[in-house]
């Protein structure tokens, strides 16, 4: 069974064995951005140093002003004299230079440039840097990033500027979803400034199939990170590394990653296919089988994206704990698809943990797949959403009252 699991490479830890020597500051998630379900993470709550991944949470910043009508893309912002100050990688602005917002954006997208980040955080931030990162911290709170905290605008070197995977997950889906029009200017390979053309550092762009942003970092502390939004068929992942060995040993480690998570996933749409010609002589006996079998012991966690709290996001505290049954299958694949789809069409269960528990019945094996973590109201009202959409389901209470983690 367990060699079964691993061809299906959603267990949490299947490329740990992958991981770089530079174990120690290594974390890694990918997610499915449409569902939320998380396909692979390996210490993905580890503390790790940003660097310039900082910038995606500055240009967050930058668009939600640009919105809201505070700055404008032709506005001509001065440059102080600790902006040019600025430690490389910079664009060797000069003091009293004058640059446009527009132009600002360019140069974090693609030079990474510190010395524009440090001139839009003194707009943003009221001539202060250290204002705008107390206001980074706030916005990145509310967007449920619970382990981070910003000190500065470029993601220079600062003990106490320190972020996680998951919360850089969050970060790029909430770019995407808040700032669909910016979001893809993420995938610009160039930026032209005053005669000169600096090259995105992400390498990915145009050379590995489907990739369309977002932003790599780098500061001796941290290694080499990545974050990288990518869509094939219809599965749109965002993927992230930190603590490569270097540039291009991090680019290759996320490849690997990603190639084996959309094997599955192809493998688990051909499996779909399938189902759906049958799906109409099944349903009747699924749906005795969702309410004749009773939870298992053995269970495969697929972890969704941590909630906002106040604790670690790997513990969940212990109370009445329900979740919704939608179905019994004889393979692993088919339930986990049962559980997505159920994610889909009741928008309630968006965030909730996926199951799939093996146990058997008649001395053959079956999946049930759950999704937990629900409140008993959230899980009776996605019930009643799912059989309105013609799906069964069934409200059952956790035995242990206590949600498991991707650890």
């Amino acid at each position: 069974m367990r060699h079964r699991f691993a061809i299906f490479g959603l267990v949490l830890s299947f490329c740990v064995a992958a991981q770089p020597a530079s174990a120690v500051r290594y974390a890694s998630i990918i997610v499915d951005e449409r569902s939320g379900t998380v396909l692979h993470a390996a210490n993905p709550d580890r503390r790790s140093f940003p660097a310039s991944l900082t910038k995606m949470m500055t240009l967050y910043m930058v668009f939600e002003a640009l919105k809201t009508g505070r700055l404008s893309p032709d506005k001509k912002l001065t440059v102080s004299k600790r902006a040019s100050r600025r430690p490389k990688s910079k664009l060797w602005l000069k003091k009293g230079q004058k640059i446009k917002v527009s132009e600002v954006i360019g140069a974090l997208i693609t030079k990474s440039a510190n010395d524009a980040a440090t001139v839009i955080a003194e707009e943003i931030g009221g001539g202060s840097e250290a204002r705008f990162a107390q206001l980074m911290t706030a916005r990145a709170r509310q967007l449920g990033m619970t382990r981070t905290t910003f000190r500065n605008a470029s993601g220079l070197p600062d003990r106490h500027q320190v972020s996680t995977a998951r919360d850089m997950a969050k970060l790029a889906m909430a770019l995407r979803r808040d700032f669909p029009k910016y979001f893809k200017l993420f995938s610009m390979k160039s930026f032209k400034y005053r005669g000169r053309e600096y090259r995105n550092h992400n390498r990915l762009l145009g050379k590995f199939a489907g990739t369309d942003g977002i932003k790599t970092g780098y500061v001796r502390a941290s290694g080499y990170n990545i974050v990288i939004s990518i869509q094939r068929e219809r599965h749109r992942l965002i993927a992230v590394v930190f603590g490569g060995k270097s540039a291009s040993k991090r680019d290759r480690h996320i490849k690997m990653l990603l190639r084996r998570t959309y094997r599955t996933l192809a493998e688990n749409d051909r499996i779909e296919v399938a189902e759906r010609q049958v799906a109409a002589k099944t349903s009747k006996k699924s749906k005795n089988k969702a309410a004749k079998y009773a939870p298992s012991s053995k269970r495969i966690t697929i972890a969704r994206i941590a909630p906002e709290t106040s604790s670690p996001p790997e513990e969940e505290l212990a109370g009445d704990i329900w979740s919704v049954q939608v179905g019994a299958f004889d393979r692993f694949a088919p339930a986990h698809l049962a559980a997505g789809r159920a994610a889909r069409l009741a928008p309630m269960l968006r965030g909730a943990r996926v199951v799939v528990e093996s146990g058997t019945s008649s001395k053959r094996r079956i999946y049930r797949a759950r999704l937990a973590g629900l409140s008993e109201g959230r899980a009776i009202r996605a019930c009643r959403t799912l059989k309105k959409k013609k799906m069964t389901c069934l409200v059952l209470r956790e035995e242990s009252g206590v949600a498991q983690g991707d650890r």
